[in-house]
């Protein structure tokens, strides 16, 4: 699609004039190129219809930014006046919703046009800079700098109306409650998967959960800043890489080990993580668990000359109970006696900034978002004079400064979408709730199970190392996850329609699979040739296979095993009929005897292969398929023939 066509149809009716004037640029433009010459004159006299707009579209998202920061404030002021009333009418209620839905949808408006405006910006400067040779865009992104409208951020103010609008919602009785709790309950079936959002997705996202689940907020008594939002984590690995094979196979045990801090690099509490993969068919649930460490303790800790010992115990002195006391005890051992026996280093750090929706204390619903996430390489695995983490346990040349500008291309993947994860706490045979199977039906989100952000990062930073096995998204990653709007979406209030429409069955976009659908290496071939323009993939990828995710179980490796001795069976029975024949003595059935003996063994060296075949495919996590549609044929076959055979001799012997 043409971006002044895609200008023309996602812009605000209202706000028309204040948009970029993209058509007449490019107009401008190839009014002055057609004699094929492009003066000074032309290039000045340009320049000047760019600045003119700049100045409109900054301008007009500064005034606008800042009416929506007054009528929040404003807002604010009335819902206090009113939730202290103690004779508060419903029609209060209704009133303040509705002016805070026509606000929430001046922030995304607000938010889509900063984003249109500037990818036309860039798109209008690379036509100029192609067409004219005369390079402007290094000037213009100083202008732009100069005037950074595009680099507005609106999390603030969700974070507001997130609150003004929970107590809206509850009528002045919004759910108060520990703000980590909620994770410890019994009995429940824990279930979370895993989305892909385009950066044009993610404000209308937010402001759409926010409706249902307010943004979570670890101490509501500190205005909100941008770093709270940031999660930095360091995962470890040998130059084997054994923990993102494990991972990426989803081996039974694999672990992930990383140390986490939030916040900015002065942040001096760091936890120690592990993560543990469980098959379902073992009756367990996969686990995380963690402890805290002094950041200066940290390098020591990991070279095995410090230990958690003593610190968890002075824990005793402060109520923990001994059980509690032990297992971190015991976790901290572990990890350390892992770190040394693996020989794991510093590896991949991923970095993203997280809004969570959860009810304080109700863990049933709990959906996070992670943007502008980064994967950097923090490994001296090469033998390269430039080290990167050196002899500490991270890298101190970066922090949280988003988008690293200062790193070299070679060691950052700046991972091109949002991801959110929705994790449900529900009783068994409970339904989740009806909203959120909507908003991950919707056109909004792309369904890809099983994502993990350190196999993605050790797979797009490592390539050119020993990595020979890469996760099934990665051929996906250039093609577009846009999906046609479906009525799940963000709209303004009138009398006529709500501001969140639901979604029905048959406008969730025109894909009739997604990536969450995929559960064959079939499947993902079909998904692979409908959604790349040129053509069916194999499932390699760039001379590289690709791991499909294929869940094992026991009884799989039974069933094999089951199906080799009814083929050993058959055999025994076979051989005992050869030696029966045998037993008559006469030219006919010993001729018929090796007939039978002939066919055991062929049937008992099939049956042989068949098993060890399969089970090299199940210990490979091999998809299939697993069938044999040619041997069990060609051996009744064979079989047949020899009881023809042997008819036949004796039809011969009682004619002579």
């Amino acid at each position: 699609m043409k971006f002044g066509h895609h200008l023309k149809t996602s812009l605000y009716p209202e706000w028309t004039y204040y948009y970029l004037a993209y058509d007449e640029l490019k107009h401008e433009l190839k009014t002055r190129t057609r004699g094929g010459y492009w003066s000074e004159d032309d290039e000045k006299s340009y320049f000047e219809l760019l600045e003119k707009e700049l100045d409109k579209v900054y301008n007009f998202q500064t005034v606008k930014s800042g009416e929506i920061n007054r009528r929040i404030q404003h807002s604010e002021k009335v819902i206090n006046d009113v939730t202290e009333t103690k004779s508060a009418k419903e029609e209060d209620y209704l009133e303040i919703e509705e002016e805070l839905s026509n606000i929430i949808a001046d922030v995304h408006d607000l938010a889509k046009f900063t984003r249109l405006n500037y990818s036309g910006f860039l798109k209008i400067i690379k036509k100029h800079d192609k067409q004219t040779k005369w390079i402007l865009k290094p000037m213009f992104m100083v202008r732009l700098n100069a005037k950074p409208f595009y680099k507005e951020n609106y999390d603030a103010l969700i974070v507001k109306l997130s609150r003004l609008y929970d107590i809206v919602r509850t009528r002045g009785n919004p759910v108060k409650g520990n703000s980590s709790a909620g994770g410890q309950q019994q009995n429940f079936v824990r279930n979370t998967t895993k989305y892909w959002v385009h950066q044009d997705n993610i404000t209308e996202l937010k402001l759409l959960i926010l409706k249902h689940l307010p943004v979570l907020v670890f101490n509501p008594n500190k205005e909100f800043e941008s770093a709270d939002s940031a999660i930095s984590s360091i995962y470890f690995d040998n130059e084997s890489f054994d923990l993102y094979l494990g991972r990426l196979e989803k081996t039974e045990g694999a672990e992930a080990i990383r140390l986490r801090w939030y916040g900015g690099m002065d942040n001096r509490e760091i936890f120690v993580e592990r993560k543990t993969h469980r098959e379902d068919w073992t009756g367990e649930k996969s686990v995380k668990a963690r402890f805290p460490i002094k950041e200066k303790y940290v390098n020591r800790y990991l070279q095995g000359h410090y230990t958690m010992d003593e610190t968890f115990k002075k824990l005793k002195q402060k109520g923990k109970g001994d059980k509690e006391i032990d297992g971190l005890i015991q976790l901290a051992n572990e990890v350390q006696y892992r770190v040394l026996t693996k020989k794991l280093k510093p590896a991949v750090r991923t970095f993203y900034n997280r809004t969570a929706f959860q009810l304080p204390g109700d863990a049933r619903v709990r959906i996070s978002l992670d943007t502008e996430l980064s994967m950097i390489r923090e490994d001296n695995f090469e033998n390269n004079p430039r080290l990167r983490s050196g002899d500490n346990w991270r890298r101190m040349d970066i922090g949280i400064d988003y988008p690293f500008s200062q790193l070299p291309e070679e060691d950052i993947e700046r991972f091109p979408y949002a991801i959110l994860e929705v994790k449900l706490q529900t009783q068994f045979g409970q339904e989740p709730p009806e909203w959120v199977k909507e908003l991950v039906q919707s056109h909004l989100v792309e369904g890809v199970p099983k994502f993990s952000k350190f196999v993605h990062g050790v797979a797009t930073l490592m390539e050119n190392r020993r990595i020979q096995l890469l996760p099934f998204w990665l051929p996906q990653m250039d093609i577009d996850i846009r999906k046609p709007p479906s009525k799940f979406r963000l709209q303004r209030p009138t009398a006529r329609t709500p501001l969140l429409a639901r979604a029905d069955s048959s406008s969730h976009g025109t894909r009739s699979r997604n990536v969450q659908q995929i559960s064959s290496l079939e499947e993902l071939e079909e998904y692979l040739a409908a959604t790349t323009p040129a053509g069916k993939v194999p499932i390699t990828y760039q001379g590289k296979r690709i791991a499909i995710p294929v869940r094992v179980e026991p009884k799989v490796y039974f069933a094999n095993e089951r199906t080799f001795l009814s083929w050993l069976n058959f055999t025994v029975i076979l051989g005992g009929l050869a030696v029966g024949l045998l037993n008559f003595g006469d030219k006919i059935s010993i001729t018929a005897a090796s007939m039978f003996t002939a066919v055991a063994m062929m049937v008992m060296l099939y049956s042989l292969g068949t098993y060890l075949w399969r089970a090299k495919k199940i210990r490979n996590k091999e998809p299939g398929p697993y069938d044999d549609q040619y041997g069990p044929t060609f051996l009744c076959g064979i079989l047949l023939i020899a009881v023809v055979v042997n008819f036949w001799l004796r039809l011969l012997e009682d004619s002579s």
